[in-house]
């Protein structure tokens, strides 16, 4: 690399912004980064603006050479980047909040990146990344992609499809969670614990856990009996795991596979939810206006530590951890979401999954984990299916095929709720899907 070091970020006025400068600044030694341009939409100027100062008043503060750009221009940013970051959110908060409530109408869950909910942001998202990634490849082509835009797994498998970049990985904080929750119950520092991820985004297994080197699956196992240890997130309230099910699943299961194993009481909360006006959106919406509001503030000039309160927390501490190791080469372990490769037996060999990596100066090398258990094989293999269904829709603007992604996930399984909802939704977020309009 040059002797300049650019990252850009693309979704540079989001809330997690502060901590993606918290992490450059805290690892300055390891990627003396010179430059970051912060880019987003027009419709994001204010927050842009307002999370640009917080950046510059950190690291004025840091006392760190970093110069911190803000564009509206994609194009003048992305020229001769090192790294992409990207964390977008194409209609922002008010279309989360029609993903979950339209499908709680029809009586099925809503959730971002689940069921109907997590079609609709793939559909609207993947189209955008694909625009970015062709961009990407005629002004960087050499940098890499870290992308933590949801739904991670589906954005990741769409670019190493359907564009020519082959430097895209996929970034998610459940697994990170998961350590460093398994680290406090454990009592004992994150850096002492590792576990064997496999599976896909938000669909992902700890396999094995280790402290310092040896297997305490079965210990982690027990403390996640309690209900007070269900959910490694802060964005999922979780229901108690019976213990018979953990024992018998024998792997450690994420936040996110409440709505496949507890349907039932998942919607039944949000049901709830829906009906007092409090459904994720929502209460995000709240956390947001306080953050930013926050933000204003010039004499602040640390990340506030309410941001931990955002689903998100530690993304992007977590990507400034992987560009360490790219940069450094430094051939330790992350979870990522990357090719398969073959790492995962059952899956397709060019599709993405969420896996341990090695990381190297050369990208991620996904573990060898071979055939996954019995338990869990069937359920991953099922969203596998949901998903590159869900990704064609995406890039062919089909109704037909988005309507058969809905009616493969578990959480709708039925074809004509499946076209009732597809319809509703389309016409809901007519405005970010020219593909199905044009």
């Amino acid at each position: 690399m040059s002797k300049k070091f650019k990252i850009v970020t693309i979704g540079g006025g989001s809330s997690y912004t502060p901590e993606l400068v918290e992490g450059i600044i805290k690892r300055y030694d390891k990627i003396p980064v010179t430059e970051l341009w912060l880019v987003d939409v027009e419709a994001g100027r204010e927050k842009l603006e307002t999370v640009g100062a917080l950046a510059k008043r950190m690291v004025k503060k840091a006392g760190v050479p970093i110069e911190i750009h803000l564009s509206y221009d994609r194009r003048e940013a992305l020229k001769d980047a090192d790294f992409v970051t990207i964390q977008l959110r194409v209609g922002q908060l008010a279309a989360r909040a029609l993903d979950e409530r339209i499908p709680l109408k029809h009586g099925v869950i809503g959730q971002e990146t689940n069921g109907a909910g997590g079609l609709f942001k793939a559909l609207r998202t993947i189209p955008v990344i694909l625009d970015i990634c062709k961009e990407v490849e005629e002004l960087c082509p050499d940098a890499w992609i870290i992308n933590f835009t949801n739904p991670a797994g589906m954005v990741t498998e769409a670019a190493l499809r359907y564009s020519n970049i082959k430097r895209f990985i996929g970034l998610c904080n459940i697994p990170i969670g998961m350590e460093m929750g398994i680290a406090k119950l454990l009592n004992v520092d994150y850096s002492r614990v590792r576990i064997d991820f496999a599976g896909l985004n938000h669909m992902v297994f700890g396999l094995e856990v280790y402290l310092d080197g040896v297997s305490v699956k079965e210990k982690v196992l027990e403390m996640i009996m309690d209900p007070a240890n269900a959910s490694f997130v802060k964005n999922i309230d979780a229901e108690e795991w019976a213990p018979e099910f953990l024992k018998g699943i024998n792997v450690i299961p994420c936040s996110y596979h409440h709505y496949y194993y507890k349907t039932s009481e998942m919607l039944e909360r949000a049901l709830k939810d829906f009906e007092s006006n409090e459904t994720r959106a929502e209460v995000v919406q709240k956390i947001e206006e306080s953050l930013f509001e926050k933000y204003r503030d010039e004499t602040l000039d640390i990340k506030p530590p309410e941001l931990e309160k955002r689903g998100g927390a530690y993304y992007s501490d977590a990507a400034c951890r992987l560009i360490s190791s790219i940069y450094n080469d430094t051939r330790d372990i992350q979870p990522l979401n990357t090719v398969n490769k073959g790492a995962i037996s059952g899956l397709p060999y060019d599709g993405a999954v969420e896996v341990s990596c090695v990381i190297t100066k050369d990208g991620p090398v996904p573990l060898t984990i071979g055939e996954l258990p019995v338990p869990v094989r069937g359920l991953i293999q099922t969203i596998k299916s949901f998903e590159q269904t869900a990704i064609e829709a995406a890039v062919e603007g089909s109704r037909e095929k988005a309507i058969l992604a809905l009616t493969i996930n578990p959480l709708v399984a039925n074809d004509k709720l499946a076209v009732a909802i597809v319809d509703e939704m389309l016409e809901a977020h007519k405005e970010y899907l020219p593909r199905f309009f044009n």
